[in-house]
């Protein structure tokens, strides 16, 4: 064969199309927490609301950690709730609770749960639902306040 010849079936030497080749398949969320579906602790879960926070820890070792575990210390530089962090990154938000778990007890990340007495306040449930009643709907029109 010379150097412009091209041998019967030619097709498997040819070079990759060029360009993206399109989103790669998503990880499975037990492949993440390493198919732990609680965190280290024996304690129920950690509540949706709960605020984490990274600590100065945290953003010591940050350009040291991997992946999800990066992802969720870069968020947190400010307070967010375990909800916001999986809305925002994505996540499943058993994986995130598994997740703040670990950086919790590697000291990286502030967990702080809120009160049990907060989520019987009558008060407190009346300020959520009339904030909820504020935001527009997709239309950009407030919601009934009957």
């Amino acid at each position: 064969m010379t150097g412009g010849d091209t041998p019967a079936g030619g097709d498997a030497f040819e070079e990759p199309p060029a360009g993206p080749a399109g989103r790669a398949p998503a990880v499975r969320p037990f492949l993440v927490t390493s198919g732990r579906v609680a965190g280290a602790s024996t304690e129920p879960p950690i509540p949706v609301e709960t605020q984490v926070v990274t600590t100065a820890a945290g953003i010591q070792t940050l350009d040291r950690l991997a992946f999800e575990h990066r992802d969720i210390i870069a968020l947190c530089r400010q307070p967010q709730s375990l909800a916001e962090v999986a809305a925002k990154l994505r996540l499943h938000l058993n994986v995130v609770r598994v997740l703040a778990e670990d950086l919790q007890s590697s000291g990286l990340l502030s967990v702080y749960m809120p009160s049990t007495e907060a989520a019987r306040d009558v008060s407190v449930l009346r300020r959520v639902i009339d904030g909820l009643r504020t935001i527009p709907d997709s239309r950009g029109t407030l919601r009934d306040t009957n």
